[in-house]
């Protein structure tokens, strides 16, 4: 087996065809369809069915896949940092963000990353559920991650960050904007923007209002932060996230909540991590955490 095997037939799982394949790749046709079948000579398996719709990944072709890219990602990884120079660096890095975490922390960070590393191919992906990111993190794919919980053993390094203060999102001229901070009790009759069942946003949430003696009425449940601040924004509903996932221009219908809620920043980076994970990592400790991104009152 070799590299170039699994590039194709991660390409081909991806596009679903040996011609979409060969184009994205920029190699014939011919190339990738013999690449293709001669390891599935040498495995002894099939690993696509061919359909009328395309080729699939059978059963054992997806378990193929998982290693596949894993080992095209760690090469990839390899050649960047034996290409990385002085003031260069070349190569691909995946980051996930816990839904609501670094919303404004992160963009700067990376903006100041990719000036350093202009050559840096960055991908970022926000995440809502845990048990994905886990997965993620198991197989080897993501480089670097920010996560609320401390990160098991073993798989990634932990570093803390700071904490982030979570606030209420309240509708223009709601009652309760009167206050310099709204007591949880005072929600008791509110209507609750919340989030995917699966997402560890949801899973804080429903905790703490179990916590306080609270039965939510939901009115909606979206999958990003942003949108729950639109939307309360708007008067649908009451929601709660993190200080920094308060869009600009909405920080007005925002008050802390009493007891205080918030949750550690945690950046989660894989172990012998390269030049690229180290400057994120110290580009994040210079950023600003906890309640300051709001403004004063």
């Amino acid at each position: 087996m070799s590299l170039r095997q699994f590039e194709y037939v991660l390409a081909v799982a991806e596009a679903g065809s040996v011609t979409a394949a060969a184009e994205a790749l920029h190699v014939a046709q011919p190339s990738v369809s013999q690449q293709i079948r001669g390891l599935e000579r040498e495995l002894g398996v099939q690993l696509f069915s061919r359909t009328p719709s395309g080729l699939v990944p059978t059963v054992v072709g997806r378990a193929f896949l998982r290693d596949a890219e894993v080992a095209v990602r760690a090469a990839r990884r390899a050649r960047a940092t034996a290409r990385a120079g002085a003031d260069e660096l070349v190569g691909e890095l995946l980051i996930a963000a816990q839904m609501g975490l670094g919303t404004r922390q992160l963009p700067g960070a990376l903006g100041a990353l990719r000036k350093k590393f202009p050559r840096l191919e960055v991908t970022v992906f926000e995440e809502p559920n845990p048990a994905e990111l886990e997965q993620l993190a198991r197989r080897g794919v993501l480089d670097f991650a920010l996560i609320a919980s401390p990160c098991e053993e073993g798989l990634y390094e932990g570093h803390h960050l700071g904490d982030e203060e979570f606030v209420v999102v309240l509708g223009a001229g709601h009652r309760l904007l009167a206050a310099d901070r709204v007591e949880l009790r005072e929600l008791e009759r509110e209507q609750w923007i919340r989030f995917d069942h699966d997402s560890a946003l949801d899973a804080m949430l429903t905790d703490l209002l179990r916590e306080n003696g609270l039965s939510p009425t939901t009115v909606a449940r979206v999958s990003q932060a942003a949108t729950a601040v639109r939307w309360a924004a708007a008067g649908l509903g009451v929601t709660l996230v993190p200080a920094s996932a308060v869009s600009e221009g909405c920080e007005h219908l925002v008050r802390p909540v009493f007891p205080l809620v918030s949750q550690p920043v945690v950046a989660a980076v894989r172990p012998g991590a390269g030049p690229a994970e180290m400057a994120l990592l110290e580009l994040l400790r210079q950023e600003t955490w906890y309640r300051s991104v709001l403004p004063a009152a």
